[in-house]
């Protein structure tokens, strides 16, 4: 009998076995599968931001517990990226993939029934750690499902949902709290949940039988938990303690301490969580530090533009979501086109340009200003965007195509973990040099109005404007000065905010030196 699966298959024997029973349409049947579960655990993850203010007012708790709620995801899912890999060969991708969902979904309901912080809270962390295994999971059986030379379409295709998610996430979020409330931001992944668990039994391979269960490997599970939860909380509220306090240092002091007896450990115990070894691959470790690099600059300038929309030219949090939905849509529809390209091309070709455009994106963005068209604003990050699409698919294939597929799982969950800890330092930096730079230059604003005769003018011109509403002359005074201080402060937002995308902008140019170090070898059609 022949073989119904498909010339230039190079898949493990249960990925194999179930090419046999649906022949080659299972390519699509897995692909729709891995798609819908990366989709729904992507989108909660990024549609609680325009959340939080709700919550924030629903329980009366402040910024700093509130901030959990991104972060308890993040952490969580950072972690748990590194225990697919042991999760895979432990219980095979059917039974990974099933459990994952079914905790996503557990953590969507306390969510959206959670009667008090902590358990909402609590509820982020749980729906963060089946996000994480769900993520280099779906990225290992596309890239089996494809032949190898068509890599970069799988990694495009995959790319879709992950992509997609956090597009249209924003705009969703603010839709469902404006018309009904912030608990049903919750609830909103969980058809996507159901539905993807029937399938996955269905088409997600087992185990594959007769091998060795791999021990887990706890300690360094616990020393990478220590790692990113000290640095996540320590660069979260480093601003507002002060980077000099006990707190701050003491926290720091932990992340680094923990990081450092991680890698130790990671290099002498058998069965390590991350083997360090995939490191050793030049192209992978190129890949990388592209991607970590990839992390930054996607979700910073994700925090960024929405901000600035939000905070200075006062747009509803709907139609600053809205304002990513057709850049996102676009990233997505190129995804397969620019996957299929890099199949065709150096993959690090494709890379470059990818990583031009998006510094081209965020160097017209460094021009934003209280006045700037929304739909040039559109234009710019659609340009970013299109670069993103070019990036995404051709840098997973030609990071894995450098792994044998013995360590195929632990480099999904590698690349995986680096471009989400990329994001959390992203997000987290971005923010300290907009609070640090807008005091600087409010600073300096105020410094140069002593005295100005244009000034004074301003500001009897100001009280004369408010005479008629019969404040007593202290309050006007008062009012007059309100109103230069707020304009100095608006001023050094926007010369902040310009500064954040030109930092971005600056590290994916750098980013262009590790890329040129990943030459790959033609695949023959």
């Amino acid at each position: 009998m022949n073989s119904r699966v498909p010339a230039g298959i190079q898949a493990s024997p249960p990925v194999l076995a179930m090419f046999e029973l649906y022949g080659p349409a299972y390519t699509w049947f897995a692909v729709a599968t891995a798609m819908l579960g990366s989709f729904a655990t992507v989108l909660t993850g990024t549609i609680i931001n325009v959340a939080i203010p709700e919550v924030m007012g629903a329980f009366g708790i402040g910024q700093d517990q509130a901030q959990w709620l991104s972060t308890g995801f993040l952490a969580a899912g950072t972690v748990t990226m590194l225990l697919a890999a042991w999760c895979n060969a432990a219980f095979g991708m059917r039974t990974t993939y099933v459990a994952s969902m079914l905790v996503f979904l557990l953590g969507s309901i306390l969510g959206g029934i959670a009667p008090n912080p902590e358990l909402l809270i609590a509820s982020r962390v749980i729906q963060g750690a089946a996000a994480g295994i769900l993520g280099p999971l779906s990225m290992v059986i596309n890239y089996q499902i494809f032949p190898a030379r068509h890599r970069g379409l799988a990694m495009g295709i995959f790319g879709i949902g992950v992509v997609l998610a956090p597009a249209l996430g924003p705009a969703l979020g603010g839709l469902v709290i404006d018309n009904f409330n912030w608990r049903y931001v919750f609830y909103i992944a969980i058809p996507f949940t159901m539905v993807s668990i029937p399938l996955a039994i269905m088409f997600m391979p087992e185990r594959e039988h007769g091998t060795k269960v791999p021990k887990l490997d706890w300690l360094g599970v616990i020393l990478s938990s220590i790692f990113l939860v000290s640095l996540l909380t320590g660069l979260s509220n480093g601003e507002r303690d002060g980077w000099e306090s006990a707190n701050i240092v003491a926290l720091m002091g932990c992340a680094v301490i923990s990081l450092t007896a991680f890698i130790w450990w990671q290099n002498h115990v058998a069965e390590p969580l991350l083997n360090l070894h995939i490191f050793a691959h030049g192209r992978f470790l190129a890949a990388s530090i592209v991607t970590f690099i990839l992390g930054a600059g996607l979700y910073g300038s994700t925090y960024l533009l929405p901000l600035f929309l939000q905070t200075l030219q006062h747009i509803s949090p709907t139609n600053s979501g809205l304002l990513m939905v057709p850049a996102g849509l676009a990233m997505a529809a190129l995804f397969p086109v620019a996957g299929a390209l890099s199949d065709r091309l150096q993959p690090r070709y494709v890379i470059i340009a990818g990583l031009l455009l998006f510094a081209l994106s965020s160097w017209l963005m460094r021009l934003i200003d209280y006045d700037t068209p929304y739909g040039q604003l559109l234009f710019w990050a659609i340009i970013g965007r299109v670069g993103m699409a070019l990036i995404f698919p051709s840098l997973n294939a030609a990071s894995l195509a450098s792994l044998p597929l013995s360590l195929l799982s632990q480099g999904s969950g590698a690349i995986n973990f680096l471009r989400q800890l990329g994001g959390a330092f992203g997000v987290n930096l971005l923010s300290i040099l907009l609070a640090q730079r807008t005091a600087e230059y409010s600073a300096a604003y105020t410094a140069t109005q002593t005295s100005q005769p244009a000034t004074l003018e301003l500001l009897q011109t100001i009280q004369d404007l408010i005479f008629g509403e019969r404040l007593g002359f202290l309050m006007q005074f008062d009012a007059s000065f309100g109103f230069l201080s707020a304009t100095l402060h608006g001023r050094a937002m926007v010369m902040a905010y310009r500064e954040g995308f030109l930092a971005i902008a600056l590290i994916f140019i750098i980013a262009l030196i590790p890329t040129l170090f990943m030459h790959t070898e033609r695949t023959r059609h």
